[in-house]
């Protein structure tokens, strides 16, 4: 990809292929799928944020006539009692299972702890009354600061910090510790003129899907048992079932249904391995689903984090040095995305000298999960804020200070990799050249802008591309299409296949009917899966090259093949794509390709984004009047919707900036558990997102992409806290940058 490519189909703007089902009611979700003699599952939950369970009594709920089966722990077979007993035990399941029914303790508001498969669902819900439980109430830990101080409650006793520089003796709330480094750190400070050291908090926030979890199952002792559920990984539920209920990969199916959203939070299970487990002893079909309050209070938020950042640079506006210290809430059980904030947080600047070190740090609250770009926002807004106020201080410009300083080519990261080619230099030169950096500012408005990294994954992905005598095909992929990627896909086989998008209907096909692909995250699909999608319909050509050289009576290296038509290299002769399948039959049987990869070389994603913001000095509340996203997208294999995902990231990132957090009482108990309470922000909060796409080609990559649904969501969070720190005269240090919070500020400086 070092010369600039002109492509037919790459590029443009197609109608999605699944559009249609979408706006028209017609596409299936997690709960659109009803089947014969099929019952309800209903889950127990706790109300309190740490107990010991001292009963748990479900004989009553067993006698009732409506009640089919229940499920607690022990019907774990992989980490039950039993287990535990003989040895058996599967290494590595046990959090997951306590996580999804309790074992003999309660760990955050809402835990599960049983559940009830009944002829209805009302039916189910109200047998949960008749399970007799009792708790030995336990104080909780709702904060990193409680979780850490040596009056603490313990949560797990067993746990012992990992990554210390001497092994743990005495169990503790931190689950591990991690550290990187790069040069000397106390030399570049020793270097710098001007420092800048502060702390920084986010809280914890919640993806805010507009579908709750819910599945239908179907236990079959003969053949594979199905699981139907609105997933970003079904080959992962897959495992995580099989693993849970020590099955085999084989007797599970898995149909990923349309997804009403994720990012990131549809990445584990919840509800699939319980209501297996109904639908074994009950023999029915079982359906469950979650309310919104239990999304809010028992599926996987994001980390709320504490963060110092330390900061030193010349007065030229040379940083000299950077230094962090991270905590993350894991939640109820350890796991974190501190690893990621901790490659992340100064990536995107060239710098000798580096030090960082991160903290996995268990509370009362809900195990977290993945939440686009999985730790980055937090820590990357601690340090964009600091790098801002290092450069106001200094008198530069914050792109010329950035500038100055960016990730390039050749710059050795702290997490071990030096950068190919990247997009940052470019992202800042378009957001400099941008008609928003160089408009006036309003009176009464503050202007932030931030830098943004994410190093993008790749994996496994299989496909295969079937053609029909028509010579019209289908793409099958196993990665679940949550963000346009199925277009994505139509579009990169027609490139190479020189045939309309329109004539390959791309299906996400389950467990059984394609290998073994990873989940969709990472910002893997359109760069991994597309990999695999092109390589199929290479191996397709390379085909079409041999039938046609076979019609020819010459050989295939006599054949040319371009723009969906067999050129005779040795003749005047032509065949279209169609005319072979049309003739498949004589010449072998008709076409597949297929591609069972494992992709390397994804490209990393730089974005600068720019936010102005007018706050109202009276009430403390805040309005986005202009926002502009800038990113690095390789290639935009359509930009529509690479456009839709930078402003995705922007909103939930102007979110989490200004209006999320999860409200908790001393108690534990979550208070906002409904977006009336918990509120994301509209489109009539909102001005228009500016988007602009930046293409920087990823050379690994055969159109040069670059996954680029991730970034969009971390420079959000500074640029957003800078522009009201501007606004206001007051620095930013907590998020969100609620009213209450701003009049607290404003009060503070009079």
């Amino acid at each position: 990809m070092s010369e600039a490519r002109e492509f037919k189909h790459i590029g443009q703007r197609t109608i999605r292929p699944d559009g249609f089902d979408k706006v028209t009611g017609k596409a299936n979700y997690g709960a659109d799928l009803s089947l014969p003699g099929m019952i309800w599952g209903a889950i127990l939950r706790s109300p309190h944020a740490h107990a010991n369970i001292t009963k748990l009594d479900v004989s009553r709920a067993e006698a009732n006539p409506d009640v089919l089966a229940i499920a607690t722990f022990e019907d774990f077979p992989s980490v039950n009692a039993a287990a535990q007993r003989d040895g058996t035990q599967r290494d590595g399941m046990m959090d997951t299972a306590c996580n999804i029914l309790a074992n003999q303790k309660v760990l955050y508001h809402g835990h599960a702890v049983a559940a009830i498969a009944a002829r209805s669902e009302a039916a189910a819900i109200a047998a949960l009354d008749l399970i007799d439980i009792e708790y030995e109430v336990l104080r909780p830990v709702l904060s990193i600061d409680d979780a850490i101080s040596a009056q603490a409650p313990i949560l797990h006793e067993t746990m012992m910090t990992q990554g210390l520089a001497e092994p743990a003796t005495k169990a503790s709330n931190i689950s591990a510790r991690m550290e990187l480094k790069k040069g000397d750190i106390e030399a570049g400070f020793a270097a710098a003129d001007v420092i800048v050291e502060r702390a920084y908090d986010t809280p914890t926030v919640h993806q805010g899907y507009i579908e709750p979890h819910a599945t239908t199952v179907v236990f079959n002792e003969n053949g594979p048992s199905m699981i139907w559920c609105p997933t970003q990984g079904h080959f992962d539920v897959r495992a995580r079932v099989a693993q849970l209920l020590n099955l085999e990969l084989g007797q599970i199916k898995v149909v990923a249904s349309e997804i009403g959203g994720g990012f990131g939070g549809k990445t584990t299970v919840y509800l699939e391995p319980v209501a297996l487990i109904l639908s074994r002893k009950s023999g029915r079909p079982v359906k469950m689903e979650m309310s919104r309050g239990d999304v809010f209070r028992a599926s996987g938020p994001a980390s709320a984090s504490q963060s110092l950042i330390k900061v030193g640079a010349k007065m030229d506006g040379t940083i000299t040095a950077m230094q962090a210290t991270l905590h993350y809430e894991a939640g109820a059980f350890q796991g974190s995305p501190m690893g990621p904030g901790c490659m992340t947080v100064f990536t995107p600047y060239d710098v000798e000298n580096l030090y960082v070190e991160g903290f996995d740090v268990v509370v009362n609250k809900p195990k977290v999960a993945a939440y686009r770009a999985p730790g980055a926002p937090q820590s990357e807004f601690a340090a964009e804020m600091a790098v801002n106020e290092l450069a106001k201080k200094i008198g530069m410009d914050p792109i010329e200070f950035r500038l100055k300083n960016a990730a390039k080519e050749g710059t050795q990261t702290i997490y071990g990799p030096k950068l190919k080619v990247v997009g940052l230099e470019a992202c800042l030169e378009a957001a400099k050249a941008s008609p928003h950096y160089n408009a006036p500012i309003p009176e009464n408005v503050g202007r932030g802008l931030a830098a943004g990294f994410w190093f993008n994954i790749g994996g496994q992905s299989s496909v295969i591309i079937n053609l029909n005598p028509d010579g019209t095909g289908t793409i099958i992929e196993g990665s679940p299409d949550i963000g346009g990627s199925r277009a994505s896909m139509q579009m990169m086989a027609a490139e190479i296949l020189g045939v309309a998008p329109s004539s390959l209907n791309p299906i996400v096909a389950d467990t059984e009917h394609v290998a073994y692909n990873q989940t969709t995250g990472g910002s893997r699909t359109t760069f991994a899966t597309g990999m695999a999608v092109v390589e199929a319909a290479e191996d397709i050509v390379e085909q079409l090259k041999a039938r046609a050289a076979a019609m020819w009576n010459v050989t295939a290296e006599q054949v040319d093949f371009k723009d969906g038509v067999a050129h005779n290299l040795t003749g005047e002769d032509q065949l279209t794509l169609a005319d072979i399948c049309a003739s498949a039959e004589k010449t072998g049987g008709q076409i597949s390709g297929r591609a069972n990869i494992n992709a390397r070389g994804a490209g990393p994603s730089f974005a600068v984004h720019i936010c102005d913001i007018k706050v109202d000095k009276e009430t403390g509340k805040t309005d986005v009047v202009r926002y502009t996203a800038i990113q690095d997208a390789g290639k935009a294999i359509h930009p529509s919707y690479v456009e839709g995902q930078f402003q995705g990231g922007a909103v939930q990132g102007i979110g989490w900036a200004l209006n999320e957090e999860y409200v908790y009482s001393k108690d534990g108990i979550m208070e906002n558990a409904g977006f009336l309470d918990y509120r994301i922000p509209l489109a009539s909060d909102l001005p228009e997102i500016e988007a602009i796409i930046v293409e920087v080609p990823n050379s690994f990559h055969p159109f040069g992409v670059r996954g680029v649904g991730e970034t969009g969501i971390i420079p959000p969070l500074a640029a957003v806290g800078t522009a009201v720190a501007e606004a206001i005269g007051q620095p930013i240090s907590s998020l969100p940058c609620s009213p209450p919070k701003i009049l607290k500020l404003l009060m503070s400086a009079q």
